[in-house]
């Protein structure tokens, strides 16, 4: 007997999953995080000789890279509760846990894999042993306690290795998500924040402290346990599918916008202050959280936000091709096209928006020509009068634009 998946609520649904347009529009910010602290880089990942950040003010470039050094860690953190929020809206009942897994294999790795032999080809063959690109072909270099193995070939990559567990526990974490009772859902949703408090307290308290990285005040084990270890990280992803059934539920409470804001902002500053490693998730998880349930409330309310129109969709729907671009874009073609110059303030803002639009056209690149085809033909398996159909008609998109996936 073929498994198939569970409705993620057995109860009454007072909430329609209607489509969510606003958290689409909204994937975009945390991959623009990402990006800041990238392109602002004081040392360049594939050529260390010389800086990422086109600053020649040293003071102005310092500054910058500590108001963002948060940036980074904390888009990763969005992402991984974005990710668990909206598969479990999305989720199918009655579809088969295979063509569930075969839809999320196939979002994320053809992208990976167009992404990793561009590095390869370009710069990474030169330097990195069979060792170290083979566990990152195949997405489980942060299993690893190995710094260079973690961040080889496509750094940005090493976060699809948590994605790919949270994508294949989720079949069986829905099923233990359920079960909790509706009255006791926030409870739970306050154990998994506890929880990465705790996985904070475990790299401080029980890890090894030495050797120090110059930028970030941990230990290589700790960073690794910390932030880059799979299983540490899935707190974030499961508060996500919690809050996904708390609005489903219609238990979540309106927050009106502007206390919204205030708590993401708070939550910014607090993480240029608090010390790592309580500064890359658990400073800003219930920010976020209440960010990512407030606003598809407000999808599910019919309530008009700025994150819904075409533009914030479209951005959306490219923001994972331009988070991937990154490490390709900015580590090695900043280098590549411009040597390690920095320049004037004016001219170095231009450079800025110079790589801000090259990654963004390599994003809609790798999203229009890989992952959509990719989505379509290998996504979901066509029945038999499908395929002969499509012979005969026009090829149509098969993704909307306000369809999150």
């Amino acid at each position: 007997m073929t498994a198939t998946m569970p409705d993620v609520d057995s109860g009454p649904h007072i909430h329609t999953r209607k489509p969510l347009p606003s958290l689409t529009g909204m994937r975009f910010f945390p991959a623009l995080l990402v990006f800041f602290i990238h392109s602002l880089q004081p040392i360049g990942p594939v050529d260390p000789s010389g800086p990422v950040n086109p600053f020649a003010d040293q003071d102005l470039a310092q500054g910058l890279v500590k108001f963002f050094l948060p940036a980074g860690y904390l888009g990763v953190s969005f992402f991984f509760l974005l990710s668990g929020f909206v598969i479990t809206w999305s989720v199918k009942p009655g579809e088969k846990v295979t063509a569930y897994w075969r839809r999320r294999l196939v979002k994320i790795f053809p992208n990976h894999v167009v992404m990793w032999a561009a590095a390869m080809i370009l710069f990474a063959s030169a330097y990195t042993p069979m060792r170290t690109w083979l566990p990152n072909l195949f997405l489980v270099n942060s299993w690893i306690n190995d710094f260079t193995t973690q961040m080889s070939v496509n750094a940005p990559s090493w976060s699809l290795c948590a994605e790919l567990l949270f994508y294949l526990s989720f079949p069986l974490l829905l099923l233990g998500v359920r079960r909790i009772k509706a009255e006791r859902l926030w409870w739970w949703a306050g154990a998994t924040v506890a929880a990465t408090v705790g996985v904070g307290l475990v790299t401080v308290y029980l890890l090894p402290d030495t050797p120090r990285n110059a930028y970030i005040p941990l230990s290589p084990t700790q960073n690794w346990f910390n932030y880059t270890f799979p299983p540490t990280r899935m707190f974030e992803f499961v508060l996500g599918m919690l809050l996904a059934r708390i609005v489903i539920a219609n238990r979540w409470p309106r927050v009106r916008a502007v206390w919204v804001a205030a708590l993401l902002v708070a939550g910014y500053v607090a993480a240029t202050y608090v010390p790592a490693p309580f500064n890359m998730v658990a400073t800003t998880i219930v920010p976020f959280g209440v960010t990512i349930a407030a606003v598809a409330d407000a999808d599910v309310r019919g309530l008009r936000t700025h994150l819904s129109g075409k533009i914030m969709v479209w951005l959306g729907n490219v923001s994972f091709g331009f988070y991937l671009c990154q490490g390709v874009v900015i580590f090695w073609g900043r280098q590549a096209v411009l040597g390690n110059a920095t320049y004037s303030t004016p001219v170095a803002v231009l450079v800025m928006l110079g790589m801000f639009a090259a990654t963004l056209l390599a994003g809609w690149f790798l999203y229009a020509c890989v992952e959509t085809p990719a989505m379509k033909y290998w996504g979901r398996k066509k029945r038999p009068a499908e395929a002969r159909g499509s012979a005969q008609q026009p090829a149509t998109t098969a993704l909307q634009p306000t369809e999150i996936r």
